[in-house]
């Protein structure tokens, strides 16, 4: 179903063509203003109760669970996606003959704590390049063989929105008794994608793109299989069996909270965090992920026929998501059109040789031929 324009929910001026939100998203009005609920909780701190530290964030853990398709008992409450791939990595164990797999020009938050299990394992870090008009998903099943240890890959990716087909690469992975880590970033709020199918190790992801939130929040599944024995990076009280009976803190706990509980970061009941997510994962069920999904690939559909008309190279409609596209740029374009696109409000983002463009909601088609003007 497309969904109507959303504008008058985010508080955008009307000069102002914003089309950025793989970088950061607005925050809707009423985002703003579950903020501010979450903040007057602090400025009156005897009015706090046991709810506002726990059962506000088992609240959240529901609504993000059923995005994704998962129970809340598998999902934990972490601050980056760095924070999540540095549990996954820590949950891994790999032999010196094994190879960790990651895409070329990954996004660096699932490349550092690769490089550092690397350097501790002896496992190889093999980098996926694509030949020309090779998929990702092409390129990467071609890799990935009895020497495979894990796969840490994004759903798409993050500087021109071109497609990794999860369900195909877990298949062969699991094929070898590999591990996979997926970093969800640029693409969950907005592109549907359903845990069932893919079955990872982990999931992590952001919460301040495409999932409409606050920075500093962010979410990471984790399969049921590391409930048990899994480790965590930190050992917070809250994560704790009990802690939620303050009188008994002092009587120390060797036993974790059910589930992925184990990996929460420390101070996750953020009151302000919790309630600006809640307020936004809420908004993003009732629109609907697949509805999200198609209102935006009618945007991106009409840039990249616009930019085909200019000889501009973009992603195949088949190979891209929806809600992002790159066009490719000379360095010189890249030079003039960032000063020029930013001196008259239109805002894209500039990655490696793409011009990337991440629409949301509250974007039109004449926003799309404002942004042509410049090119």
């Amino acid at each position: 179903m497309i969904l109507p324009d959303q504008r008058h929910l985010f508080d955008i001026p009307s000069e102002v063509v914003y089309m950025n939100c793989g970088s950061v998203s607005p925050l809707p009005k009423q985002v703003q203003a579950a903020g501010i609920t979450g903040l007057n909780k602090k400025t009156t701190p005897w009015q706090l109760q046991t709810e506002d530290w726990f059962g506000r964030a088992e609240v959240l853990r529901d609504l993000f669970a059923k995005i994704i398709g998962a129970t809340k008992d598998h999902i934990a409450l972490i601050p980056a996606a760095s924070y999540g791939i540095a549990v996954a990595a820590n949950n891994v164990q790999l032999r010196p003959d094994q190879h960790i797999i990651l895409l070329d020009q990954q996004y660096p938050s699932n490349v550092y704590a690769w490089q550092e299990l690397s350097r501790s394992s002896g496992a190889a870090i093999v980098t996926v390049k694509r030949a020309a008009g090779q998929s990702w998903t092409a390129a990467l099943l071609s890799h990935i063989n009895t020497h495979t240890g894990v796969v840490a890959i994004p759903n798409c990716h993050w500087t021109d929105g071109s497609l990794i087909d999860l369900e195909e690469v877990s298949k062969a992975v699991k094929s070898v008794s590999a591990k996979l880590v997926i970093d969800a970033s640029q693409s969950l709020g907005a592109y549907p994608l359903d845990i069932n199918k893919i079955k990872p190790d982990f999931l992590v992801t952001v919460g301040y793109k495409w999932l409409l939130g606050a920075y500093g929040m962010g979410f990471l599944y984790a399969d049921p299989q590391y409930s048990i024995a899994g480790k965590p990076i930190e050992y917070s009280w809250l994560n704790r069996a009990g802690s939620d009976d303050f009188t008994s803190l002092v009587n120390y706990q060797e036993i974790y909270r059910a589930g992925a509980r184990r990996f929460d970061m420390g101070g996750f009941p953020s009151f302000v965090h919790v309630e600006m997510s809640i307020a936004a994962l809420s908004q993003i069920l009732e629109w609907g992920v697949a509805n999200i999904q198609e209102t935006l690939s009618v945007l991106t559909d009409a840039i990249q026929e616009k930019a085909a008309a200019l000889g501009l190279e973009t992603p195949d409609s088949n190979q891209r998501v929806g809600h992002m596209i790159g066009i490719k740029l000379s360095d010189s374009q890249v030079v003039k059109l960032r000063k020029e696109l930013a001196d008259n409000q239109v805002y894209v983002s500039f990655r490696g040789s793409s011009m990337r463009v991440a629409p949301y909601l509250f974007n039109t088609l004449n926003d799309v031929d404002r942004l042509f003007r410049y090119l």
